[in-house]
């Protein structure tokens, strides 16, 4: 029996630097923006962070800088009843995510990686002792890809189930290194990437997903923003729809995705139900601005669970 971790989340983190604006200036121009809130961010410690909001007991290995944003980075993971004995520090910046959001709630991101582009396999296996103790390993790309290949070959050793995000999207990942995976999780975007194939419309992603999943994937998740999710497996395909709502702020609904997802597939081993109360904790969080800011509490959580039935 497992005494460790519910989930270890190896990835990235960022200061998110969240500008709000009525459109992108062009080439050359100065305009003023609506708006400014820095948040912390990353899609690793955002997926953690909606995790451990929710329940579950959290392992973070992660890199932060030697600036004045790594203690913020660290408080604010510990507030949030996640195990930081694993965020290194770095002799770099702390990863920084300039994101532009539209009145439109559409989003535009940069992100400098900093300190998350020094976390190495050799970290990875310096925590396999308490990265073996958990019950799911959580990845994305904002981190070298030799360092999501040595987690994902860690889990398989260990008998460790392996969800990877494959974001961003990134030309250089090689699909067969990450079939130790149990879950990928892509959008459209990502998926169109790893698969080489249009996903224009719903027949579209049905075609990619299908081809990713005769990789050898067990379960291959499209997250399909306001049209819910498509999930593939063994057991044949269900796309389950989205939940409709007034967005103000998209960033970070993936993650808060991700992470109520990870929570519920830990707590319960459904992976519909999962997928259902992730779609709902991600329509949830673009209800409301800012990316961690954003994500519910369990008992919030259960309050908008309970108004959808109301």
């Amino acid at each position: 029996m497992r005494t460790g971790k519910d989930i270890a989340v190896i990835g990235s983190n960022m200061v998110d630097l969240i500008s709000y604006i009525r459109r992108m200036p062009r080439e050359g121009e100065t305009l003023e923006a609506l708006d400014f809130h820095m948040d912390c961010g990353g899609k690793g410690a955002n997926q953690a962070i909606a995790a451990s909001r929710l329940g579950s007991r959290v392992l973070m290995l992660t890199r932060v800088g030697n600036d004045v944003f790594a203690a913020n980075t660290v408080d604010n993971f510990a507030r949030n009843g996640i195990d930081t004995s694993h965020v290194l520090t770095t002799e770099a910046s702390s990863g920084v995510a300039p994101i532009f959001v539209d009145e439109d709630s559409r989003n535009s991101i940069l992100i400098i990686k900093g300190a998350n582009g020094h976390l190495s396999p050799d970290d990875v296996r310096d925590a396999e002792d308490d990265i073996a103790s958990c019950r799911l390993i959580v990845l994305q790309l904002e981190i070298p890809l030799e360092t999501v290949y040595e987690a994902i070959t860690l889990g398989r050793s260990h008998g460790v189930p392996v969800l990877l995000n494959p974001a961003p999207a990134d030309p250089d990942l090689q699909l067969e290194r990450i079939r130790g995976c149990d879950y990928i999780v892509p959008n459209e975007t990502e998926l169109a990437m790893l698969t080489g194939m249009p996903t224009d419309t719903l027949d579209d992603i049905h075609r990619a997903a299908a081809v990713l999943r005769e990789t050898g994937i067990p379960n291959v998740i499209v997250t399909l923003g306001e049209q819910g999710a498509l999930w593939l497996s063994d057991t044949g395909e269900r796309h389950l729809p989205g939940i409709p709502v007034t967005a103000r702020d998209t960033t970070g609904a993936g993650d808060a995705f991700i992470g109520c997802f990870s929570h519920h597939l830990v707590r319960t081993g459904d992976v519909e139900r999962s997928l259902e109360l992730a779609i709902r904790y991600s329509a949830d969080s673009v209800t409301k601005r800012g990316t961690q800011a954003s994500f519910a509490t369990a008992e919030e959580f259960d309050s908008v669970l309970q108004d959808l039935t109301d």
